[in-house]
């Protein structure tokens, strides 16, 4: 158990910012499923706009310290380079 002040202030200060990472975490998965769904049904126009709505959450989690940049970077150009496979 912390015996500090600061100690006990970063534990609630920790406890805090968890819980916003874990949504920030749960929010880019389901952006990224959401565009492993469309690609798995072959619509690319849908995959190419939840593609879109998928990337901006994907770096603001690198910004915000939740993934590493080039994870974001990876995972964006992966899921782009699968979109671009589709037809029609």
């Amino acid at each position: 158990m912390a015996n500090t002040k600061s100690a006990k202030k970063a534990t609630r200060v920790s406890a805090r910012r968890n819980i916003i990472n874990k949504d920030r975490v749960s929010r880019v998965r389901t952006s990224v499923r959401k565009v492993e769904e469309a690609i798995a049904s072959g619509d690319r126009g849908a995959a190419e706009a939840a593609l879109r709505a998928a990337q901006p959450e994907l770096m603001r989690a690198a910004q915000k310290g939740v993934f590493h940049k080039n994870t974001a970077s990876r995972k964006v150009s992966r899921l782009t380079g699968r979109v671009k496979t589709l037809k029609g």
